[in-house]
């Protein structure tokens, strides 16, 4: 496709960041300015020439701006394809004027239907009409057109145009017709999402109200825009790509990496454990993570003193890991890292200097989480989805945490002040381990973990078996009930005091009388933390 010179614009747009400078620059190529309500008072108060579109049309706006450009000489001027002698024809007798670049963004639909006060009647004025058809009949038609739906595109469309005298590559066209389309259909999807679940008619059927909470779904609309392809997926033989759902703080997925080589994608599966569970606690707390499970884990007085607990949990296991951290990275953790082999980082901050200390670590993937909070985005980012043959499963994320005052003792001894912190701190870190999950823990330090075995005692055995640290002394949490009383027998064998698992087995007397023989202190916590 050769380039198209740009004669005339139509710009309509809810969000007017960047509005002025790139109709000057328009404007300086010499392309007329053709614009509709509160578009065309900006930029003629901005001091440009601007033609309204009624003008363009023969037809005033009405409905309260609900029509301006829905009109055969917008749409028209827009899908008439240049080429065709007989919409040549049809455009001359019926006194269209060409459209060669339309520059729309929508009425903000999705920000608007976030705010907790939102009525219907607020929501339904947000729904964009003129808009996403222009956007559409202008990507459509991109052979002849150039549509711009982002402020972020204007400067390097007007480069563009300044360099070429006026006119737009067909690559250029294509481009942003392909982003014209992702926006129109992940605006339908929001619009077709809040129908779905959100917009309900009262039993009478008189009036209309906003269900605040609407669970699940009702329609799982994802639009998912490729970031990269990563080298190959768990395996070699097998293709992956990262995608991104919109979400961009608070994420893996759209975290920045200051360097080191590509990611795979494994590295970004146990990058995304290793984040969330850092991202349970409020103090520093440091993670390593080996093949989604922790292999080290620990608070402490900063990212150093954390990672040097995390690591001795299993410094064996914990090479070639992924390392997480939920506060800055300082200089001093850097070189405590640095000595040894670990695939990937990731924090929420780095030093200076932590930053200049990695980067002797060439091959070191080192991840800077984006703070901050992305509400268009929040309600799916609560979603835990997997994928099934045919389907896709879904589920709340589990975000359960424990109320300390909710446990119930179970046993003739009490838990301690420090056993009760070291059990809540081993339960949190039991909910990141894959089941059959049992952690052996102090306050503040993971000791042993026993994962993803198929019996309950087997993962009590293996963590036993695992332990770097000293076991005597430890607590121990188990991510759902003991099904019989020799997972006691043997946690007891190695030293432990104490136990918090959720309760609920048939066996729940036997279970507890072993705790007592073994002068165990015993919670129960009436919820269960499965994670296969």
């Amino acid at each position: 496709m050769e380039p198209r010179p740009i004669r005339r614009a139509l710009l309509s747009v809810s969000d007017k960041s960047g509005l002025v400078e790139f109709s000057r620059r328009l404007a300086r190529c010499s392309i007329e300015l053709v614009s509709t309500g509160g578009t065309a008072k900006a930029l003629a108060e901005a001091g440009l020439k601007v033609r309204d579109v009624s003008d363009l049309t023969g037809f005033p706006e009405m409905l309260g701006g609900r029509v301006k450009t829905l009109h055969p000489k917008v749409h028209g001027g827009i899908l008439a394809i240049r080429d065709d002698a007989g919409h040549r024809e049809q455009v001359e007798l019926s006194g269209i004027e060409y459209i060669d670049l339309v520059v729309v963004n929508l009425y903000p639909f999705v920000q608007t239907v976030s705010r907790p006060d939102i009525e219907p009647a607020e929501a339904i004025e947000n729904i964009d009409i003129g808009g996403p058809s222009m956007i559409r009949s202008a990507a459509k038609n991109f052979q002849y057109v150039a549509v711009v739906t982002d402020p972020a595109d204007y400067a390097t469309l007007a480069d563009e145009l300044e360099s070429a005298g006026g006119a737009l590559s067909g690559e250029t066209r294509l481009r942003l017709a392909r982003k014209a389309f992702q926006a129109t259909a992940r605006y339908d999807a929001a619009i077709a999402g809040f129908f779905t679940d959100s917009l309900v008619l009262e039993p009478a059927g008189r009036s209309l109200y906003v269900n605040r909470d609407p669970g699940l779904p009702g329609l799982l609309a994802l639009i998912a825009q490729k970031k990269t392809d990563l080298r190959y997926g768990e395996n070699p033989h097998q293709r992956a790509a990262l995608y991104g759902t919109g979400a961009g703080a608070n994420t893996v997925a759209g975290a920045r990496q200051l360097q080191g080589k590509e990611l795979s994608f494994n590295n970004l599966i146990d990058l995304n454990a290793a984040w969330a569970l850092v991202s349970e606690f409020d103090s520093p707390a440091c993670a390593i993570i080996k093949h989604t499970n922790p292999c080290g884990a620990a608070l402490g007085d900063g990212a150093a003193a954390a990672f040097k607990a995390a690591l001795a949990t299993d410094p064996v296991s914990a090479f070639g890991g992924i390392i997480a951290f939920n506060t800055e990275v300082t200089d001093g953790a850097a070189k405590e890292i640095a000595p040894i082999f670990f695939e990937a980082i990731i924090a929420p901050k780095y030093a200076p200097a932590a930053v200049e200390t990695l980067a002797a670590k060439k091959n070191l993937r080192v991840m800077e989480v984006t703070p901050g909070h992305d509400g268009q985005a929040e309600r799916l980012q609560l979603l835990d989805m997997r994928v099934i043959s045919g389907g896709i499963l879904v589920q709340d994320l589990d975000t359960g945490r424990l109320d300390p005052s909710a446990l119930q003792v179970v046993t003739e001894r009490r838990p301690s002040d420090e056993e009760m912190k070291a059990l809540l701190f081993a339960w949190t870190i039991a909910k990141h381990v894959k089941s059959n999950a049992i952690v052996y823990a102090r306050e503040g330090q993971l000791v042993a973990v026993g994962a993803g075995q198929m019996s309950r005692v087997d993962s009590v055995k293996l963590g036993a078996m695992k332990a770097n640290l000293p076991l005597a002394g430890t607590v121990l949490a188990s991510d759902a009930y003991f099904p019989f009383r020799d997972n006691i027998d043997e946690a007891a064998k190695v030293g432990i005091t104490a136990i918090i698992e959720p309760g609920g087995s048939i066996r729940d007397n036997e279970v507890i009388a072993a705790a007592n023989e073994h002068n165990l202190a015993m919670v129960f916590t009436g919820m269960r933390h499965f994670k296969h």
